[in-house]
């Protein structure tokens, strides 16, 4: 009996349809499940969102973390005054760490009582506890046998007869020996306010008597509140979410157009050609052309859309800021209040925990966030500028703080 080739033709047909059906099932339910060849299963706080190292691109592994290389320093009961230094934190977190290290040296040197800063912001009567943002159980042990703390300024201490001193950032022993003590030693109680010659943090030459006490508080004191914590980790989940497409790594650009519209900004620095802040467009561009493509996860510590970053999100579909990514129910209290000192820690800290960070905005911020990755192994801080031609590669915009080892984080840790 003939066999019709059309017949013939029509089986081998169905049976290769059934043959590559079969591959794109298997390859669907268990290539999904696999774990990519460089998975380092770095995951966050609660475990929900594993990232992927060593992918295309420029996304690089992680450092080691680096360990406390300071000796926590015993405090003296000899010779103890009973006098209290008080202060305020202002201005954001990146100015807190400094603020708390200059105010326990102080304390420390003139074996007074440290009391437990409030928060204020940057309008007229935004204050708060210290509580409100940060962990009072964790910043008072780890200052135990350090410098003594109290909650609160005891009644019979006066706050108009406090006598007001200030003192450079990262104040020395000299400074306070010659210019805080004999007032102290006069008035018995003072409040200290700290303020800022220089926006950096690099590492002086020689290391001071001050060095371990100072790295134990800017390093070791701070720590968000339960509430707040929780608020960055499940952004920080979120974000890690919309990067499927790379590996679940996300880049974090501080920028802030309100900042940016500032003449401080138009400025250039000392070197030829750099300056102290980039605009949506041109960290786009800069982004672009060492390799990132437009599938990366960008977010960026404005805290509600603004038109500008159009140019951003043209380059970068996924741009998102605070208000994008924040849970409904936390938007309240924290994006939609006033409250500009929660939305600065939550930058902070999801600027410490990206796998890369951007500083459009040279300063503090910049400099205190490139301390805690450092610390914590996370080498990617790269810094903008105007590259000519069509690409570059991301490792010739690394942080000089990184490339040449001039962070006060370097004194600290090892």
């Amino acid at each position: 009996m003939a066999v019709d080739p059309r017949h013939l033709l029509a089986g081998v047909l169905t049976v290769t349809m059934f043959v590559m059906l079969g591959h794109m099932i298997k390859r669907d339910h268990f290539d999904s499940v696999q774990p990519p060849v460089h998975e380092t299963k770095r995951a966050s706080e609660n475990g929900l969102v594993s990232v992927t190292k060593g992918g295309d691109g420029p996304w690089k592994e992680d450092g080691l973390t680096l360990k406390p290389c300071w000796d926590k320093p015993a405090l003296e009961e000899a010779g103890e005054v009973h006098g209290y230094v008080t202060f305020s934190l202002t201005n954001g977190p990146e100015y807190h760490v400094s603020q708390i290290a200059d105010a326990v040296v102080v304390a420390r040197h003139l074996r007074a009582t440290l009391v437990l800063p409030d928060i204020r912001g940057s309008k007229p009567g935004d204050k708060r506890n210290f509580e409100d943002i940060y962990d009072v159980k964790k910043f008072i042990t780890s200052l135990d046998g350090v410098v003594k703390v109290v909650k609160s300024q005891p009644s019979n201490v006066s706050s108009r007869n406090l006598a007001v001193v200030r003192v450079p950032n990262r104040v020395t022993e000299n400074h306070i020996a010659e210019y805080v003590e004999p007032i102290f030693r006069t008035k018995g109680n003072l409040r200290l306010v700290t303020y800022f010659p220089s926006v950096n943090m690099k590492k002086t030459g020689e290391k001071t008597k001050t060095d371990s006490t100072a790295c134990l508080a800017m390093f070791g004191t701070l720590e968000p509140q339960t509430e707040v914590l929780e608020v960055v980790n499940s952004m920080i989940d979120r974000l890690r979410t919309l990067s499927r497409k790379s590996n679940g790594q996300f880049v974090a650009v501080d920028l802030r157009v309100d900042i940016l519209e500032k003449k401080s900004c138009h400025k250039y620095g000392g070197a030829l050609g750099s300056k102290s802040c980039y605009n949506p467009q041109e960290v786009a561009l800069f982004l672009r052309k060492i390799g990132f493509n437009k599938d990366t996860t960008v977010y960026v510590t404005q805290s509600k859309w603004d038109s500008s970053l159009g140019a951003l999100k043209d380059f970068f579909p996924k741009t998102y800021t605070k208000e994008a990514i924040m849970p409904m129910d936390k938007k309240d209290k924290f994006l939609n209040s006033g409250a500009s000192e929660f939305e600065k820690v939550i930058d902070f800290y999801i600027s410490s925990e990206s796998d890369v960070f951007v500083p459009a905005i040279s300063g503090l911020f910049y400099a205190n966030v490139a301390g805690k990755r450092i610390a914590s192994g996370r080498n990617q801080i790269l810094v903008p500028a105007n590259i000519p031609g069509s690409s570059a590669t991301s490792a010739d915009f690394i942080s000089h703080y990184v490339s040449r080892k001039n962070h006060f984080a370097y004194s600290c840790f090892c």
